[in-house]
């Protein structure tokens, strides 16, 4: 783990929220060092806040660093993925490295999304606040 990253179990609360970025709001979705027990509960904490925005408004930046990704977690991506299609304007992903990628290649040929990887988050939230 890294000296800044939150130890596992902690609430959703600490790994789901809004942070601000050059006067942009970022949607973050720490999902570094989760379980995939914990990521399932997580990715219904992300469905249910992405879904109580305007279409097409919200900035996502989802952190999978060290995540335990399975078949179960994939599948629950891939559609969670495509119930956010509507009401995300862009998305930014890091920590990917674990990420098997034919993973990746399945979320964004099923959801129909660019989902571009950075090497840091401060690269993503800058690519995610450009105009």
């Amino acid at each position: 783990m890294t000296p800044n990253s939150n130890p596992p179990g902690n609430p959703p609360e600490d790994r789901l929220q809004f942070i601000k970025h050059k006067g942009h709001a970022i949607y973050l979705i720490d999902l570094r060092y989760c379980s995939a027990k914990e990521l399932l509960l997580l990715l219904e904490q992300v469905r249910a806040d992405i879904a109580r925005h305007a279409p097409g408004s919200v900035l996502t930046l989802a952190d999978f660093t060290g995540a335990e990704i399975d078949k179960n977690v994939a599948t629950r991506v891939k559609e969670i993925l495509v119930l956010d299609r509507p009401y995300v304007k862009r998305s930014a992903w890091v920590g990917t490295e674990s990420l098997p990628h034919v993973f990746y290649e399945h979320f964004k040929s099923f959801s129909q999304r660019e989902l571009p990887v950075f090497q840091t988050r401060e690269e993503a939230m800058d690519w995610l606040v450009q105009d």
